[in-house]
């Protein structure tokens, strides 16, 4: 029985409307595999008895040896059939048999010696047989069908060879190719099974790219018909190719190393991908970058031509983004615990001057004020004013006040003679022009400049002594309470 629920995706695909224009060599039995099909899945499928003897009278014939049946272009039926399949699968069906390239050593594409003439759809006169073939070709690929089918064969079907269908085969599939429409390649064979047959199938996969199937067309079954149009599917265009990354790879800044290598990855792999077959390809060589770890395909569409791939990273790589991230070796789940508890307690500190670093970077001078927690109520007392009375309630609370001071370095070196100096200026200065940073390495008299200044601004900063913060710190509190806003500084 066939599997109409394929019916079902390449109506999706299709919009309603399957024309299957069948096309290939002379002599390959394609008039015998469209009578196959109509037989199998077509006319069981006709309710209107009319209709379906006017198909039944259509179907085309098919003969052994070398004569030639099909001498022009065929719409089979006339008129394309609608068709129901079980409830809900409403489809057009109509295939085209064309007139087949020639093969040496068949008959019929000759009359007394000069090119037989044949009728076409497209020209109101006859055009030689040959002609026919090519322009038959493109045109029904073209304009009448939605599907190709290129019935070839191993030359077991008839008498001639199948060295004599090589050419005409090339021609028909690099034809089929620069058109662009689905397609499948059909090898008739009255032994599909046999071994020869199967290495040749091989062997025409690779040589054209495309699927491949050996198939007995006089015997054709169900089974055979499912898999036709299961790889007719998988030629069709991909819409759309979803990538599931994990949730905390994607949460990695895109300039992060990891992230940008499974970008690269898939941006380079997704290139390939044009049809639903390259989705499977793109997966199995995403495997092989030593970063990805398990990469499964968790959706395949074959009715809407949408793909869902889910790529996941060696597992190791979250230790290891972890660790850099942390600054610390995380070697299992409590280091990370730990770790996380420690930055947990270190972001609340942050999160309370966070906001007077932002002032400070603004204006120089910033403030944090105190919190609920860190307030200080004295025990109320009863005051008195005069004649009347009160409650005093005083509370205390510290406050971080952050001020932006610019501590200067000078580091003069004494070198010797002018020239000397100029010397180490003009070095210093080419440093500078090439590559600010690199200068801070520069070495002078055995220490990196990075390090004198270093050693220059930690002497100053200590300079306040004790007793010295203790006043600046008294001063600014009696600023704060008492609300003076002038200040008096000598500094002795």
């Amino acid at each position: 029985m066939v599997h109409f629920d394929l019916f079902q995706d390449i109506v999706e695909r299709t919009g309603g409307d399957i024309y299957l224009g069948v096309v290939g060599p002379v002599r390959t039995g394609k008039s015998t595999f469209i009578r196959k099909f109509m037989e199998k899945v077509v006319l069981p499928n006709i309710e209107d008895q009319n209709e379906l003897q006017r198909a039944r009278d259509e179907l085309p014939q098919g003969s052994g040896g070398r004569t030639i049946m099909t001498t022009e272009p065929k719409f089979i039926p006339d008129e394309a059939i609608e068709l129901t399949l079980m409830e809900n699968i409403n489809m057009r069906v109509r295939f085209v048999d064309c007139v087949g390239y020639t093969v040496e050593g068949a008959l019929g594409y000759e009359d007394e010696g000069s090119p037989r003439m044949v009728s076409t759809p497209w020209f109101e006169h006859d055009i030689p047989f040959e002609e026919a073939a090519e322009i038959g070709t493109r045109k029904v690929i073209t304009d009448h069908s939605t599907i190709g089918i290129v019935v070839t064969t191993d030359g077991s079907i008839t008498e001639l060879n199948r060295e004599g269908y090589v050419d005409a085969e090339e021609r028909v599939i690099s034809e089929l190719k620069e058109i662009g429409k689905p397609f499948v390649v059909l090898l008739n064979s009255t032994n599909p099974e046999s071994e020869d047959a199967l290495l040749l199938r091989d062997e025409l996969v690779g040589k054209y790219k495309v699927p491949v199937i050996p198939i007995n067309c006089l015997e054709l079954q169900e089974s055979d018909i499912d898999l036709i149009v299961e790889e007719i599917l998988y030629e069709f265009p991909v819409r759309e190719v979803n990538v599931n990354l994990p949730n905390w790879l994607e949460v990695l800044e895109d300039e992060h190393w990891l992230r940008e290598n499974f970008n690269e990855a898939i941006k380079e792999n997704m290139a390939e991908v044009s049809r639903l077959r390259d989705v499977e390809a793109m997966v199995e060589k995403i495997k092989e970058y030593a970063f990805v770890g398990e990469t499964v395909i968790e959706k395949l569409e074959l009715g809407t031509g949408e793909a869902t791939v889910r790529i996941e990273p060696q597992e190791q790589l979250f230790d290891q983004v972890v660790t850099e991230i942390c600054g610390k070796e995380i070697t299992d789940k409590a280091d990370l615990l730990k770790t996380l508890i420690e930055f947990s307690h270190a972001k609340a500190e942050y999160d309370k001057v966070s906001e007077a670093l932002e002032q400070v970077k603004n204006t120089g001078y910033g403030i944090v004020p105190p919190l609920l927690e860190e307030m200080t109520l004295d025990e109320p007392e009863i005051i008195r004013q005069g004649g009347r009375f009160g409650v005093r309630l005083r509370a205390s609370a510290p406050s971080l006040h952050i001020i932006k001071v610019n501590v200067k370095s000078e580091f003069t070196p004494i070198v010797g003679s002018e020239k000397q100096s100029e010397e180490l200026v003009n070095f210093l200065t080419e440093e500078f022009e090439e590559n600010p940073r690199k200068l801070w390495g520069s070495n002078i008299f055995g220490k990196s400049l990075y390090d004198v200044v270093q050693d220059g601004i930690a002497n100053k900063l200590g300079n306040i002594p004790p007793n010295a913060q203790e006043k600046l710190q008294n001063t600014l509190e009696k600023i704060i309470n008492e609300g003076s806003g002038g200040l008096i500084a000598i500094i002795l």
